[in-house]
């Protein structure tokens, strides 16, 4: 039985709350009388107030992201009727912004708005000691990182072994993309680095092989990101696996040496294009050089080995199809791994909405808050754009049809149209965009290419097979042996891709636990 109870609901399993045990580290003297409690996104809201309650808590607190609202507003009802008496303290970037009014405000007792590290533990220890504050909604005072409790011991041995290790060597943003709660965030601060190193050796004695870098802009400081590149360095193993959020056109020589020393496998770069427009990114607020981006880019695909996992954003204001398009065209042409496509969120407390006037942008109510609409992009366009996302991870970032994503264009001067072609013919054919077995996938794959393109069988075949087999599936499809010869010389691809392919962490809307 614990007192107080830190809780969160994790899209995954594979996640880790790492805001929580930040909370936990710095509560002090209070420690003793807390506990972390996760859960995940699959478990029924009546589950996880059962599981709470059973602690018979008199504190509760919930750290509310985009993707677990919603469950979370759910099960702080199903506890406040049960048992009134819980004290419910809310967090995080879903109740920090835009609270007036919500249900989910009504039915807590506190909101901490802000970094809550130091607030939390203060607001516990008033509690529980009856003397409750008369304003419900506490302004985090900025902590001084300095001098925070770092949280890396908390990682359990469980954790190390079966989920992301999150770390975090600074905090806040300098730039002002209005699409991002960073524009409206605290300026950037250094944590010791010296100190995060000590403790990422401990998790690495310990056993931890996958690090994801949680920081905004892990390249803003050269001397600090050389420094913890240059630790990899020296820890190098096959199971390593590192991410980092980059920014696109900031990399000095001295980055660039360290970033080539690496092997396959071990480097992910998360770079967050966003758009290709020039006059899309002033409208944003999104400070970017096009030219040393793609020089950039262009070094890491061709002389490192550095897996790169490239975002744009499909509705922003302003920009159209074929502007977007042009920004997808371009990227195929510099061949990173990854090109993640997302939509366009209303995320709560950023500038965007300023646009929605002039540029027409329509957003849903619910989380994820996707636009839906916009004075350039139709609804229907939307839509489209949304299974050309799904569509293109499961074809284009997968690794799974390597041959057949580039066979698709090859006499073509626009990738994006032809796959958007594609998308189209593969959600009539299938009337979904989920849920379809690979198997199943490859074959309508066959099927567009032979019916629809009129391209040859036999050689349609045969590159489907070769992708089919690439990395040692046995379950090639009858419709495809005629056209393969025994795979036994290709069944081992790099390591390091399919290796990335298990690992590899993809930032969706936010997810900086």
């Amino acid at each position: 039985m614990s007192d107080i109870i830190l809780t969160t609901i994790n899209a995954r399993f594979i996640h880790t709350a790492f805001g929580l045990r930040y909370l936990y580290a710095n509560l002090g003297s209070l420690q003793d009388r807390a506990e972390i409690v996760e859960f995940e996104n699959s478990q029924r809201a009546k589950e996880i107030a059962e599981k709470l309650l059973l602690q018979n808590p008199r504190i509760i607190g919930f750290g509310v992201y985009i993707w677990n609202r919603e469950r979370t507003e759910e099960v702080v009802s199903i506890l406040k009727k049960i048992n009134p008496d819980i004290i419910i303290i809310l967090g995080g970037p879903e109740v920090s912004y835009e609270y007036a009014g919500e249900r989910l405000t009504e039915l807590s007792d506190f909101l901490i708005l802000g970094e809550g590290d130091e607030a939390f533990r203060d607001l516990c220890a008033s509690v529980l000691q009856a003397e409750i504050p008369s304003e419900k909604i506490i302004r985090a005072a900025l902590p001084d990182v300095s001098g925070l409790k770092l949280p890396y011991h908390l990682y359990s041995d469980d954790d190390i072994a079966n989920r992301v290790i999150y770390v975090e060597v600074s905090r806040g943003c300098p730039f002002t993309c209005e699409f991002c709660l960073s524009s409206v965030s605290t300026p950037v601060r250094q944590f010791d680095c010296e100190s995060v190193l000590q403790e990422l050796d401990t998790l690495y004695e310990r056993g931890a092989r996958s690090f994801k870098f949680v920081d905004r802009t892990f390249n803003l400081n050269i001397r600090t990101s050389s420094k913890i590149l240059r630790f990899f360095l020296e820890r190098l193993t096959p199971e390593l696996f590192v991410h980092f959020e980059m920014v696109p056109d900031r990399f000095p020589e001295a980055l660039r040496t360290l970033v080539q020393q690496f092997p396959p496998g071990v480097l992910q770069l998360e770079i967050g294009v966003q758009s290709l427009d020039p006059e899309v990114g002033v409208r944003i607020s999104r400070r970017q050089d096009f030219e040393k981006l793609v020089d950039n880019l262009h070094f890491l695909r061709t002389e490192t080995n550095a897996h790169l996992h490239v975002d744009l954003i499909v509705g922003l204001p302003g920009e159209d199809l074929e502007s977007f398009g042009k920004g997808f065209d371009r990227l195929i042409s510099l061949n990173p791994q990854e090109i993640q496509v997302g939509i366009l969120k209303r995320l709560r407390g950023t500038p965007i909405v300023r646009h929605v006037d002039e540029f027409g942008l329509v957003f849903n109510d619910v989380p994820p808050y996707e636009v839906l609409k916009t004075r350039h992009v139709s609804f229907e366009e939307i839509q489209r754009m949304e299974r050309f996302a799904r569509f293109w991870d499961l074809i284009g970032n997968s690794g799974n049809f390597i041959e057949a994503r580039d066979f698709l264009w090859r006499e073509e001067a626009s990738p994006f149209a032809e796959f958007l072609a594609l998308s189209d013919w593969l959600y009539r054919r299938a009337g979904r965009q989920s849920s379809i077995q690979l198997k199943r996938l490859v074959l309508l794959v066959f099927e567009y290419f032979v019916d629809e393109r009129k391209s040859d069988r036999a050689e349609v075949g045969a590159l489907l097979g070769r992708d089919y087999t690439r990395t040692g599936r046995t379950d090639l499809p009858q419709e495809l042996k005629a056209f393969v010869v025994e795979p036994t010389a290709r069944r081992v691809q790099a390591k390091a891709s399919a290796k990335t392919r298990q690992l590899r962490v993809v930032s969706v809307g936010g997810d900086k636990a």
